[in-house]
C-alpha cells in the first residue's frame, strides 16, 4: 500500500511539473553565434526545469519582417525576439518592448560597452540585452596579398582596396578580389553602402531632412561600389549577404571581404575555414575625410510587451547575455568563439585577446563608430549604417533594390540614384518630414 502511495505521489509531482512548465518562443537569426546559443541552451533548461524553449530560426530579412509585424500588432507570437540596434530605441519609445529591469544581481549591466549599451537604452532604461556587438572591418588573404607584392595597411583607403582587389583577382582560378554584400535590404546591401557613403562624404538627408542622393558624394560612392563589384566581385553577387560571402571567403574564393567584425571567429576557425591560417584584419577603409566606412550594430534579445511570459523570458535573456554564458562558450568551443563586442571584461581577458586575432580590431572599430555624428557634414539623424526613424525599414529596402539594379546592370548608377531620390522624397513627404 505504501509503495502504491509513493508511486502515486511521484506521478502527481511529475504531472504538476509538466503542468507548471512554461514554453517560451524565441525568434532568432540564422547566424553562427545564434546557432551556438541554441546548441548550448540545454544548459539553461537544466538550470531552469520549469521553462521549455521553442526556437524559430530565420534568415535575416524574413526575421525582420516577422518580428516587426508581430510586435506592431501585439501578436504575442514570440516571447524573446532577436532585434538590432535600429529597432530597440524606436520600439522602446513606442512601448512595444518590456524594460529589462530584472536581469539578476550577478548580471553586471555596467560591464556592457558604453557604445553598445547606449544604443539599447531609452531614458537610461535598458530595453534589450546585447548578444553580440559588431562593427565592420577588412578581412583579407595574407598569402594572396603577399603574392600580389602588397602590404595591407592597418588603416587602408578605398583606393588601396581597389588596387589590391585588382591584383588579387584570378577569375580563371576561381578567386575574386573583393566580396561585398549585394543582396537588397536595409540591413543587407544598404548597411554596407551607407557605411561606405559616410566615408565618401555622403549622407541620407541634409539638416532639413531633404534626401541627398542627387549629390556627387553619393554618385562617387555607388559608382565605386558597382565598378569594383563588376570588375573584381564573384558572379551572382546581387544574391550575396553575410552568410553567402562568409562561405565564399571560407572556401578561398575571396581575396578581400569587408563585413561584420563578428565574422572574425568564423574565418579563422580551422574546422570550417580552408584559409583559417591565412587571414589578416584591418580597419574599414576611408577617403581621408575623417570618417571610416565602418558601422555599429548589436544583435540583441528583447521581450515584446505582448508576451505573457516575461519573467521566464527575462531569465533566458539574462542567461544568454551573461558572463557565465561567455565562459560556457569558451569551455565548449574555445575563447575565439565567444560572442564578441558586448562586455569590457571580455577585452580585459588576456586569454581571449591572445586566442582571438581579430579582438583588438573589433574593439577599435566599435569604439570608433559614432552614431550621433556618423557623417562628414551634419545630419538630423542618429545611426551609422541606418537612419534611426521608423520609416527607414521601408525606404532603406526600396533604395537597396535600386542599388542592386545598378549592380546587375538593369539601371545605370545615375538612374538608380535618381530613382532613390524620388522614392525617398515621396516617402518623406507622406511621413510629413521635417517634424
Amino acid at each position: 500500500m505504501l509503495k502504491k502511495l509513493s508511486i502515486l505521489a511521484s506521478v502527481c509531482m511529475t504531472l504538476s511539473t509538466v503542468v507548471s512548465a512554461e514554453t517560451i518562443t524565441i525568434a532568432t537569426v540564422n547566424n553562427g553565434d545564434m546557432i551556438t546559443m541554441k546548441e548550448l541552451s540545454s544548459d539553461f533548461e537544466s538550470k531552469n526545469p520549469g521553462i521549455n524553449l521553442k526556437w524559430v530560426t530565420l534568415e535575416e530579412n524574413i526575421l525582420r519582417q516577422r518580428v516587426t509585424t508581430d510586435v506592431a500588432t501585439s501578436g504575442g507570437q514570440y516571447d524573446v525576439m532577436t532585434i538590432g540596434t535600429y529597432e530597440v530605441p524606436i520600439w522602446g519609445k513606442q512601448g512595444w518592448l518590456k524594460e529589462l529591469d530584472n536581469l539578476g544581481e550577478d548580471y553586471d549591466v555596467e560591464d556592457l560597452l558604453p557604445a553598445i549599451r547606449s544604443g539599447l537604452s531609452v531614458d537610461d532604461k535598458l530595453f534589450a540585452a546585447p548578444f553580440y556587438g559588431e562593427s565592420s572591418m577588412v578581412m583579407y588573404r595574407t598569402d594572396l596579398m603577399e603574392k600580389a607584392g602588397l602590404s595591407m595597411p592597418k588603416k587602408p583607403t578605398w583606393e588601396f582596396i581597389r588596387k589590391a582587389a585588382k591584383a588579387m583577382t584570378d577569375k580563371q582560378g576561381g578567386v575574386y578580389g573583393l566580396c561585398l554584400r549585394g543582396k537588397a535590404g536595409w540591413g543587407e546591401n544598404i548597411a554596407l553602402i551607407t557605411a561606405m557613403s559616410n566615408s565618401f562624404g555622403a549622407r541620407w538627408f541634409d539638416e532639413n531632412w531633404k534626401p541627398q542622393f542627387n549629390t556627387k558624394a553619393w554618385h562617387d560612392t555607388l559608382q565605386y561600389y558597382v565598378d569594383v563589384m563588376q570588375e573584381f566581385g564573384p558572379p551572382g553577387s546581387s544574391a550575396n549577404g553575410f552568410n553567402e560571402n562568409l562561405a565564399l571567403f571560407q572556401t578561398g574564393k575571396c581575396g578581400i571581404w569587408i563585413d561584420a567584425t563578428v565574422a572574425g571567429a568564423f574565418v579563422t576557425n580551422e574546422t570550417d575555414s580552408e584559409v583559417a591560417d591565412k587571414v589578416g584584419f584591418a580597419l574599414a577603409p576611408d577617403m581621408g575625410l575623417g570618417k571610416r566606412g565602418n558601422w555599429l550594430w548589436a544583435w540583441t534579445l528583447a521581450i515584446p510587451s505582448s508576451s505573457k511570459k516575461s519573467d521566464a523570458a527575462m531569465k533566458f535573456i539574462s542567461w544568454a547575455t551573461s558572463k557565465d554564458y561567455s565562459a560556457l562558450v569558451a569551455d565548449k568551443k574555445g575563447w575565439a568563439k565567444v560572442p564578441p563586442g558586448t562586455r569590457a571584461s571580455l577585452y580585459n581577458n588576456p586569454q581571449y585577446m591572445s586566442e582571438a586575432p581579430f579582438a583588438q580590431i573589433t574593439l577599435d572599430s566599435i569604439q570608433s563608430a559614432d552614431p550621433k555624428n556618423p557623417t562628414v557634414d551634419p545630419v538630423p539623424y542618429v545611426g551609422v549604417q541606418f537612419v534611426a526613424i521608423p520609416e527607414f525599414q521601408g525606404i532603406g529596402t526600396a533604395v537597396g533594390q535600386q542599388f542592386t539594379a545598378a549592380l546587375t546592370g538593369q539601371m545605370t548608377v545615375k538612374q538608380a540614384l535618381a530613382s532613390a531620390q524620388r522614392l525617398v522624397e515621396r516617402a518623406m513627404r507622406k511621413a510629413r518630414y521635417p517634424k
